[in-house]
């Protein structure tokens, strides 16, 4: 599909905020001029002065758009919801749409920022330990995850997705919170309504597509 405009997306394959923008590009059906940005070669590209000039936080994504450059991976999925309005990313009832946008921001804003590259290096440079550095990270997704799984277990607006049966938001956030999971081995088993959402995400072409191991950049 041609959006109204033209599209390009900075990102890193194993990035979970540009996982999101890239779920959302495919299930909106938009095309997009992919340009990678690897976080961890030549000390991070994301702070060459280039890159800084585009997005002043040195962090992925970025979605050009024309002229315009916006980053934050869930303003750029409110954007793409808001201008390509279809399929919803975001429910039309205003109660239905706080509490997608709730689950969105309980991974996003309470899990992720804990667990990103900048924090973990942040505590190496204070001399936490590797092995304490993961601890840290299983922690904050199990606590995470343990309040989704609670919110959504017995939930009758919970479907195949957290809400409903198509994908919003909240499914684009959590996805890569799942994968970001595996890479540090945290037990999964006691929350089995998330991996059933999980599962059925992967039954979709656009969340594939998406995965970090089928970008162009992944190693």
């Amino acid at each position: 599909m041609s959006a109204p405009f033209e599209l390009a997306l900075y990102s890193y394959f194993r990035s979970s905020a540009a996982f999101r923008v890239r779920i959302a590009l495919h299930l909106k059906g938009l095309s997009v001029d992919m340009r990678f940005v690897h976080l961890l070669k030549d000390g991070g590209q994301q702070h060459a002065d280039a890159y800084r000039a585009i997005n002043p936080q040195a962090i992925v994504p970025t979605l050009i758009v024309g002229e315009h450059r916006l980053g934050q991976s869930l303003a750029i999925i409110e954007y793409l919801d808001e201008t390509v309005p279809e399929p919803r990313l975001l429910p039309s009832d205003p109660l239905a749409r706080a509490r997608v946008r709730q689950m969105a921001l309980l991974v996003a804003c309470d899990i992720h920022p804990l667990n990103n590259l900048r924090v973990l290096r942040q505590l190496k440079q204070m001399g936490i330990a590797e092995d304490a550095r993961q601890d840290w990270q299983k922690h904050w997704m199990a606590e995470g995850f343990t309040a989704l799984e609670t919110m959504l277990a017995d939930n009758p607006v919970r479907g195949q997705f957290c809400h409903g049966d198509q994908p919003t938001l909240a499914d684009i956030c959590l996805v890569p919170q799942l994968t970001n999971a595996r890479r540090v081995s945290l037990d999964l088993g006691s929350f089995p309504t998330l991996l059933r959402i999980e599962e059925a995400a992967y039954r979709l072409s656009a969340f594939v597509a998406a995965r970090p191991e089928n970008q162009p950049d992944a190693e």
